[in-house]
């Protein structure tokens, strides 16, 4: 009988061979405007828990890409090995529960997260785009990334019925899809999001606006443990403007009784602190 034995051959420490590090050497320095209620910038682990780092060639094609989570060793810094040339260099940093589709940079895409897990959902968002042109010298770039998106905070001020087990917020107006070249908001997007009833009373909804400033139309519908309706689509008309909260903050439920509507009344007020605050209360 004929028995053969492998061994794995370890080397030693000084002679383990090291990965090549490339001639594009990037390390995302600091995220402009973080946190949100803050006029500072903050370092990348402390702000969010996803990177990605894509090259694209003249044409829009994507050629290379490193994606980078909150955990990983070299988290925030990616090196590439180029061919001399000009390509576009897109990084972004989110904290979604996946990773965007990044094919075209024309439309980096984000979705809805459902119920099952599928989908990225949506969270604050930083980008940062540029041209590059590789030579014979390696090079290295520190990058400062800034925020794309703008944020509707929806405050329930009165107490969330106990029958209650989640809300749904839905929205259009935004997007789920942003440009690179611009951070502009791409196409006309349904945005879904769904929150359990845990005792919070704040709830954020992120989205990319096609311009700097923008409107979307929010529908908030109440459900019990079994997915039945308990309260009908209360609709709201909410001015956004890209990295800027608008503040949204009523009593939701009081004097309302189960599956009827009532009508919506709102008041504005803007504090110019910090590109600005917008609240509003219904």
């Amino acid at each position: 009988m004929l028995m053969m034995a492998c061994e794995k051959l370890e080397l030693p420490e000084e002679e383990k061979p090291s990965l090549p590090q490339g001639n594009l050497t990037l390390s995302v320095f600091q995220l402009e405007q973080t946190p949100f209620n803050v006029s500072t910038r903050g370092a990348v682990a402390d702000i969010c828990t996803r990177l990605n780092f894509v090259i694209y060639d003249s044409e829009g094609t994507r050629l290379k890409k490193e994606d980078q989570k909150l955990g990983d060793e070299d988290f925030g810094t990616a090196n590439f090995q180029l061919e001399e040339g000009t390509y576009q260099l897109v990084v972004i940093a989110h904290s979604c529960n996946k990773n965007p589709t990044t094919t075209d940079p024309a439309k980096i895409q984000f979705s809805n997260l459902t119920k099952s897990g599928s989908g990225t959902g949506y969270t604050d968002t930083f980008l940062y785009n540029t041209t590059i042109t590789i030579g014979a010298e390696p090079q290295t770039l520190k990058l400062t990334l800034h925020r794309i998106v703008a944020l509707c905070r929806f405050v329930i001020e009165d107490k969330i019925p106990a029958d209650v087990a989640q809300l749904r917020f839905q929205y259009t107006g935004g997007s789920g899809h942003f440009d690179a070249s611009t951070g502009l908001g791409v196409t006309k997007s349904t945005q879904t999001v769904f929150f359990s009833n845990d005792g919070e009373s704040q709830f954020d909804l992120y989205t990319f606006l096609h311009d700097t400033e923008g409107t979307i139309n929010l529908m908030v519908t109440a459900y019990d443990d079994s997915d039945n309706l308990l309260y009908e689509e209360r609709k709201f008309e909410i001015p956004l403007v890209q990295n800027q909260i608008t503040w949204f903050s009523g009593s939701f439920f009081s004097g309302k009784s189960p599956v009827t509507s009532q009508g919506i009344t709102t008041t504005l007020s803007i504090d110019d602190v910090w590109d600005g605050q917008v609240h509003l209360t219904y």
